[in-house]
């Protein structure tokens, strides 16, 4: 695995940067150190760190302002005047299954003539599907409302407008040229919408639809309030920028996750093995694998069924029955990396391209995007894995900070059958036949494209600190920069001059804790002690620390759970010999 690049952020301190940070610490009663940290971020007013720290409901934006909205309401509310059947379709992963739950869970409320539909991961494919559409067709449903999915399904829909079955889209992929002739297309990435947030996730755009429907109707938006936590579970396992209004969202549906859950949630909760408040990184690490798997390994309709379900006792069935999926999916990633990293030693040219395309037909078609992460973390360039499905080979790409990889497939276009996604992670399908030019022309366009520091793993960090800033009152304020994700991701600090105080611990052969002082010796001199704990970091690092050694680490400062005692401790993201 290659070397980390150390990257420090600019410090602010333009005249006009100087001058926020001087009052923030003003205004604010913080030190000039936690200021300069949210000038780092853009908060420069006082206004924007109130609706930074304490995000409220009514920073969320009018619903109406989207493109279609108008016409989305117009069909829904016809379709419930008229007594239709209505069909709530939904993708297979965390946002799609998360969509169906929080629409389909809050129509049920107030219409009851509605169903929802799934498409087969591997029998389907992703997307509106002509199986979906027939089954809606067949089954007498006369509008579907699809959720995350639906922008490019342009044949599919001109094919359920035949039969007699409109469409309300509400996606948030990239459109392409074409839209789809549907009864209404929802989207904050159409050139024409000028919805003043473009990052919502598939579940975050029903949940506008839902807004805007309330507003329309003198439905009270407390009813759909508590529905914010399967948004947040969308937005944190989508990876998407946590600003905004996602971070109005995300900020909300914590609090739902921790106060009052689902019935599903909570059971799924409880599996995952959590005891203490939840954070985004739970959400990310613990749930949304969890939900995920039941798509990847046997029906994503299993995840739904769990996060609707009333009763408790049906609802750890759901959730033992899912875990057990996730253990299986977590085998399957395993062997499946193993075997791709292996393809990729064997094979010179593998070796030294600027990416990653890998086939092999007898590979799982779910697991296939985490192996293209994990090859990454091995490789770090653009990854695509192959798999055979049905007649055609479906793959899974993912990227590089700085790399976008849609972008780069949209150049192999005409060897594809179909595919679509963001930047840094995308699907796509085409046929046996075209892997080899399709290597060979996606390996082209990458070459062609990437910068050379980009194949280089990269660990930014927001600023140097010195141990003896941190105290209880810095470690409050940075808990509250939280929930973190993409474009607010949790701080990284850099220390200089650092001793090692007493032995190395291993934990569990893969991990190593140890404590540190920064200054003189850690022998020779009583100082300032944190712990710090690296994660993986055992293989590296245990036999190569030294109490009179300096050494530079890069870390997150994070509160330690531990026999009802709460301490501080340093998560190492990297170490350096200086």
């Amino acid at each position: 695995m290659a070397s980390r690049r150390w990257i420090t952020k600019p410090f602010p301190d333009s005249p006009d940067q100087r001058s926020a940070t001087e009052s923030l610490t003003r205004e604010l009663g913080v030190s000039p150190f936690l200021a300069s940290l949210l000038v780092q971020r853009g908060i420069t007013s006082f206004d924007e760190a109130r609706f930074f720290f304490r995000p409220e409901i009514k920073h969320l934006h009018d619903p109406f302002t989207m493109r279609d909205m108008d016409r989305a309401i117009e069909r829904l509310t016809m379709a419930m005047l008229r007594n239709e059947k209505i069909l709530v379709y939904g993708d297979y992963d965390v946002d799609g299954t998360t969509s169906v739950t929080l629409f389909y869970g809050f129509m049920k409320t107030i219409y009851p003539h509605l169903d929802y539909y799934i498409p087969d991961r591997y029998k389907e494919g992703y997307g509106i599907s002509q199986t979906g559409v027939q089954w809606a067709a067949d089954n007498d449903f006369t509008l579907v409302v699809a959720l995350d999915c639906g922008i490019k399904s342009i044949d599919r829909v001109a094919e359920a407008k035949a039969l007699g079955v409109d469409f309300i889209i509400c996606d948030h992929h990239r459109p392409g040229i074409e839209l789809p002739d549907a009864a209404a297309v929802l989207d904050p990435k159409r050139a024409d919408c000028l919805y003043p947030y473009k990052e919502l996730t598939g579940c975050g755009v029903g949940f506008k639809l839902l807004h805007a429907l309330c507003l329309f109707n003198d439905l009270p938006l407390e009813q759909l309030y508590p529905y914010m936590d399967l948004v947040m579970v969308s937005i944190a396992s989508d990876i998407v920028p946590i600003t905004g209004e996602n971070r109005v969202l995300a900020y909300y549906g914590l609090k739902c996750l921790n106060a009052t859950p689902s019935i599903g949630l909570k059971a799924l909760i409880k599996v995952a093995g959590f005891t203490r408040e939840l954070d985004i990184n739970n959400v990310v690490f613990g749930l949304g694998p969890r939900i995920n798997a039941a798509g990847r390994i046997k029906h994503a309709k299993e995840a739904v069924r769990l996060l609707l379900a009333d009763n408790e006792a049906e609802a750890e069935q759901f959730a033992f029955d899912i875990n057990v999926h996730n253990k299986n999916r977590r085998e399957f990633d395993t062997s499946t990396t193993e075997q791709a990293l292996a393809m990729i030693e064997a094979d010179e040219w593998l070796k030294n391209a600027k990416s990653t395309v890998l086939f092999e037909p007898s590979w799982h078609k779910g697991v296939i995007g985490i192996v293209a992460s994990r090859c990454i973390e091995h490789y770090h360039r653009p990854t695509i894995i192959l798999t055979q499905s049905n007649e055609k080979v479906a793959g899974s790409a993912r990227s590089v900070p700085g790399f976008d990889v849609y972008e780069a497939i949209e150049e192999c276009a005409d060897l594809l059958e179909q595919f679509g996604g963001h930047t840094f992670a995308a699907g796509l399908t085409l046929m046996p036949e075209n892997i080899p030019a399709f290597r060979q022309k996606f390996e082209s366009v990458v070459s062609g494209r990437i910068q050379e520091e980009m194949l280089t793993p990269m660990l930014e960090v927001d600023m140097p600190l010195d141990f003896d800033q941190i105290d209880a009152k810095f470690v409050r304020i940075l808990k509250q920069m939280g929930p973190f994700g993409p474009h607010n991701l949790q701080p990284i600090f850099r220390t200089d001059n650092v001793y090692m105080s007493g032995l190395v611990t291993k934990m569990q052969e893969k991990h190593i804790k140890f404590w540190v002082q920064q200054g003189q010796p850690a022998s020779r001199v009583a100082g300032y002690r944190l712990q710090a704990i690296g994660f993986g970091m055992a293989a590296e690092w245990a036999d190569r620390l030294f109490n009179d050694e300096p050494i530079s680490i890069c870390y997150q400062i994070e509160e330690n759970h531990y026999n009802g005692q709460i301490s501080l401790q340093l998560v190492l993201k990297d170490i350096r010999r200086q």
